[in-house]
Order: structure tokens, then sequence, then C-alpha cells
């Protein structure tokens, strides 16, 4: 518990560096009791709080750390804990705090016994080495605020000008006194009993908000001190305009905190991230030169239209001709409700017909696409990494060759590279997903007459020399470009490079665009036949292993536009079966607030990887209703087959 005198957390003459801090993480992070930490000053030190704070008795000449008096010993002393750190660290770092940064760092000093001789005994102190502590000698020094028992403010002059003091947020300043106060602070019990669960109740909230507008007033930023902690307190209070997070957890702080930018999205508002890529490393070998998600580029100033579909021609036992496959990779129930609330509305939510399905790998209790994509493309479980093949290698039947076999035309699209793992296991076969040459050579069996993607040097540089290309011509004509998909008669390969991207404003619709061609290409070469397409919403999953909460909004928005074209065309058809789902959930991403109004949502991912959870699964047309219920991924295919057998 804290004294009733006010905590500083700021200098006045810093504001302005503060401010850029701010912009890089929303909120300044206060170690506080930091020396009760197993390594006082470098726990938070390496974490890169801002500030960090020490209690301090003056006793016989010598000033120690602690809560207490009956803590205090004489190894835990501030010269040795903090002030011989900090002096090393700006010998190594170039008189700065951080050796990559001009970002400040604070000492906060709570004086726990007589004001005047304490402070005058940290003043000599700090005194010796100018250059580390004195920001009139050095402007990136450490930035010095006094707490505890701080003298009254007609006395703050005695001490020199880098010392600067607690304020109280209803204290009448005078100009000279209020340029002394770092930050106005005080204790959150007085105000509220929240215990950082749910909401605040609205009479204390209006009382928080008093304090934080009349500090803000002063053009002081504010801390509340005995406040609850724990997820709910970091974006509530960061959503109140608090500007000090006051921690015992420092690093559960500063993990929440850390490119806050990709954990929050709303359309129409330029986001906070700083400039460069949020990227992944995660992905598998064809996928390797995916160039990340472009942060200044991971917004939008608008949403996209949704698809009323007219449910003419839904469930039932309609007569199905042609199948179009749609597959979220890495989309789990979280991303499908981020871009609801981000778009206020999904044409993936206008289904009526919905089911839940399992998603096990034959040989793992998380699945990886591979064996994902497998196992939608086939109906059989399978190992991870293996693509449409069997334990033993045997390949086993995709809906392609199921589809091939009865004579319609096949067609696979991806926003990513055509060789990775959910489009291959729709055409190739392969106890390896990075066997790119190996699964690419399938397509020399004919079973496709449309494969849409990028990665033309999975096509182009062969390690055994054979020119695929060369072979594959025999049968396809070759595009580079999604427009060009049916300027070429006969089967066609179309390797568009723009598809590696990650989607943006300027190519939201690039795979809308393509489904809607490949549906008019396939549509010509089947005839009154029928045709199977399936469609892969690639970087959803990348989003997920690069745990970018904006990336996969805007993956997801994409994705749904493809839904709304395979709709329309299931609408003027009236003989068509479009099925939604994923392969597997990437990221375990939790939703944690948001605004209904606005759109704003917030959310954050607990690993970079794959996660077990169920995924849901939409169906549209003759035959939805069979897709209702729980079940396992492979019941997917089956039931595709089934209808059109």
């Amino acid at each position: 518990m804290k004294p009733r005198n006010f905590r500083a957390l700021l200098l006045a003459a810093a504001l302005c560096v503060a401010s850029v801090a701010a912009a890089q993480r929303p909120i300044l992070i206060h170690s506080h009791n930091d020396y009760t930490r197993r390594a006082p000053f470098w726990q938070a030190y390496a974490q890169q709080v801002y500030s960090i704070e020490a209690d301090l008795f003056l006793r016989d000449g010598q000033l120690l750390v602690g809560h207490d008096p009956e803590d205090l010993d004489p190894r835990m002393s501030f010269e040795a804990l903090y002030v011989e750190p900090l002096v090393a660290l700006y010998d190594r770092n170039g008189g700065r705090a951080w050796r990559d940064s001009d970002e400040p760092l604070q000492l906060m000093i709570e004086l726990k016994s007589a004001t005047r001789p304490t402070l005058d005994a940290v003043v000599a102190l700090l005194g010796r080495w100018p250059e580390v502590f004195d920001t009139r000698v050095n402007p990136r020094a450490v930035r010095i605020a006094i707490t505890g028992n701080v003298p009254a403010p007609a006395d703050f002059g005695r001490w020199p000008e880098y010392i600067l003091f607690d304020g109280e947020w209803d204290a009448d300043y005078t100009p000279g006194q209020l340029a002394r106060v770092a930050l106005v602070s005080t204790d959150f019990r007085n105000y509220s009993s929240w215990n950082g669960k749910g909401s605040i109740i609205p009479s204390e909230l209006k009382r928080l908000r008093e304090v934080i507008d009349r500090a803000h007033a002063m053009g002081k930023p504010v801390r509340f001190w005995n406040a609850p902690e724990g997820v709910t307190v970091y974006y509530t209070f960061y959503d109140l305009g608090i500007d000090y997070l006051n921690t015992d957890r420092p690093e559960a702080a500063a993990a929440f905190f850390a490119d806050f930018g990709n954990k929050n999205f709303r359309i129409g508002d330029r986001r906070t991230a700083s400039a460069g890529v949020t990227g992944t490393k995660r992905l598998d070998k064809a996928t390797r030169d995916f160039s990340g998600f472009q942060n200044d580029k991971l917004q939008l100033s608008k949403g996209i239209d949704i698809y009323y579909p007219t449910h003419r021609n839904d469930g039932g036992r309609g007569k199905v001709k042609n199948v179009i496959y749609l597959i979220g990779d890495g989309m789990g129930l979280s991303q499908i409700t981020a871009a609801a609330y981000a778009n206020k509305g999904l044409t993936l939510l206008n289904f009526d017909y919905i089911g839940i399905q399992q998603n096990n790998a034959l040989d793992a209790f998380t699945t990886d696409s591979a064996a994902g994509g497998s196992a939608l493309a086939t109906g059989r479980s399978h190992n991870n990494r293996h693509i449409a093949a069997a334990a033993d290698g045997t390949p086993c039947e995709s809906l392609s060759d199921f589809f091939h076999a009865k004579g319609l035309p096949v067609g696979v699209v991806t926003l990513g590279n055509a060789a990775d793992a959910t489009p291959t296991a729709f055409y190739g076969h392969s106890v390896e997903r990075d066997h790119s040459d190996e699964l690419t050579r399938c397509l020399l069996d004919g079973h496709i007459d449309l494969l849409c993607g990028s990665g033309i040097r999975e096509f182009e540089r062969r390690r055994d020399g054979v020119d695929l290309v060369g072979e594959l011509s025999k049968q396809y004509n070759f595009v580079r470009s999604v427009d060009k998909i049916n300027e070429r008669p006969g089967k066609v390969i179309c390797i568009d490079d723009e598809m590696d991207a990650a989607a943006e404003e300027g190519n939201l619709s690039l795979l809308a665009r393509a489904t809607r061609e490949s549906i008019a290409k396939l549509r010509e070469q089947g005839g009154d036949k029928g045709f199977f397409l399936a469609v892969e919403g690639a970087k959803i999953d990348y989003a997920g292993h690069s745990r970018c909460l904006p990336g996969s909004i805007i993956e997801m928005l994409s994705f749904d536009m493809a839904v709304a074209e395979a709709l329309r065309f299931a609408d003027r058809n009236g003989q068509t079966l479009v099925v939604v789902t994923a392969d597997h959930e990437t990221g375990g991403l939790t939703l944690l607030d948001g605004d209904l109004e606005s759109g704003r949502i917030m959310g954050c991912y607990v690993t970079d990887d794959h996660t077990p959870s169920m995924l849901p699964v939409f169906a549209y047309g003759p035959g939805a209703d069979r897709f209702t219920g729980v079940y396992f991924n492979t019941e997917i295919a089956r039931r595709i087959r089934a209808l059109t057998e």
C-alpha cells in the first residue's frame, strides 16, 4: 500500500520525447516496487519499460532500498542496485539508456524517510554522474522523478532543475511549480472498487475520468497506483487515456503492449503501428518468399459490401451439378468474428446451414495444412506433412480426381503459392509437403483444368533439370495475370505474382476476381455437366503465424468477397453447392475488446502456430442441409461426393 503522496512518472521537460515513446508503445509501463523483483532493475530494464521505482530510506548516512524499515539490508543499497547499473549502461551505450534507441528511461525515487535529508543525499549521489542523471548536461539522461515524502511546492526550487516531483490532480500550482511537476498520480481505490473483471461501475468511471481530464488539462500524464492488474485492466486503462500503467508484473504488461498496433484494427483509422513489416519465419518452403504484412498498408478506408443470398435453392434435394469449395486457411471462429465486427457484417454469416468439424491429424492432435487440407480434399485422415497420400505413400483420391473421372472440369485457386500444402492436396500426392518438384509434376496427370496462384519459381527452377513448364505447356496455356484466365482456350495455369502479396486496399478484390474468372472458365468448359472449384484464402493463416490481427481481418475480408462471388453464381445457377470451411485455426486468436458502433476490435494470439480448435462449416445450395451437425473434417468431402454421385 502506497502513502497518500502522489507518484511522479514523467519529467515535464521530456513530454515531447515521451509522446514519441507513447506512439510506439501506447501506454508507458511503470515497474512498481521494482526492488522486490528477483533481479531488481535488470528484470524491468529487460522489458524496456519506461519507468522503474525504488523506495529509499536514509539510514546512518546510507541510502537503502526497501518498503518498510524492518526490511532494510545494507546489501540493498540504492547505489549498488540502481545507480551503478545505470552508470555502466550509459557508458556502454554512448550516453543513453538503450543502445538502439533514444527513448528515455525514468527512475522514480520514493522518499520513505525525512524529505530534506533524504533528498539531499539523493542529489549528492546522483550529482557524481551528471552525464547520466542531469538532463541539463545530457538530454538523454535518466529522468528523475521524486515521489513519496515530496516537499511542499513552494520548496521545489531548493533542488536542481533536473529533479522533478509528484503532483496532486486537484492542486493549484503556480506556473513555476507546475513546471517542476512530472505527473499526477493517485490511489485508484479512492475512486473505484473495481477488481479488474468486467466493467467499471458508471459512477466510479465518471470519477476516474474527472481525475484523468483534470491532469490532462494541466498538461500532465496520469497514473493510478493501488489498481488491479490483468489483461482487462491493461486495455481498459488504455481506452480511458491513462498514460502510465502501474504494474507489479512488468513482463506480462510489456508482452501485452508489445506491437500494440497488431492487436487492434478499425476500418477508416490509420494504425498506430510503427513503419516496417510484420512477417513470419514459420512458413514452409513453398511460401518462404512471402514478403510479410506491410504495417503502413494494414488499413482500409471503407468496408466491403455484403451479399445477401436469395436462399431459393438452399437445402433440400435439388440436383447438384457444380461444387465450389472455399477454404480459409487458418480461419477459426475468432477470425470470422473479428472480421464481422470490423466490417459490421460478412457474407459468410448469411448461410443458414452451419456445422462444426473436428480436424485432428492422423498422427498428431494438432493438424498442419498438409494433413488438414488433404482431409478436406480426400475425405480421409492424413499424417502431418502428407499431401493426399496414405501413411505408406499410396495416393488417396481427391475430389479433383473424383470429378475429373466424372468428366467434369476442375479448378484450384489460391491467394498464395500454388505449390503450397492446401492447393496441392487437390492436385498432387506426396508424403512430404516440401517436395514441390514431386507435387507440381503431378499436374502432368491432367486431372485439373485450371490452376491459379503465385510461385512461378516452383515451376521454372527444377533441381533435376526437368523443363516442367515446357512439359506442362503441352497441356496447359500459361498466363501471368488473373485477368487473362479467360483469354486463352482450353486448360490454363495462371501464375500471378500479385497473389503472393498480402491483401490490402489496392488488391483486396484479387481473390474474388480470380474466383469469378475461374467460375466463368469452368462454366464454359463444363457446360451442362457442371464443374468443381476449390478456392483457398491462404494468408489468414500467414496472419496467425505473424500474430497480426489487422492482417487477419483484411485477409478475411478478401476471402469473404470470394465467398460472395460463389453465392452470386449459385443464386444465378440454382444447381451449385457452396461449402466454406477451414483446414485448421492458426494463432489461438482471442478477442478482448471492441466497439459495435465504430467497428473497433482488439485481440491477441496465444501462439504463432496452429491450434486444434473445432471449425465452422458453412453450406449453401442443394444438399446444404447435409452439412449441419458435428463431425470430423473427413466427412465434408464424403458428403460432397454423395451429393454428386
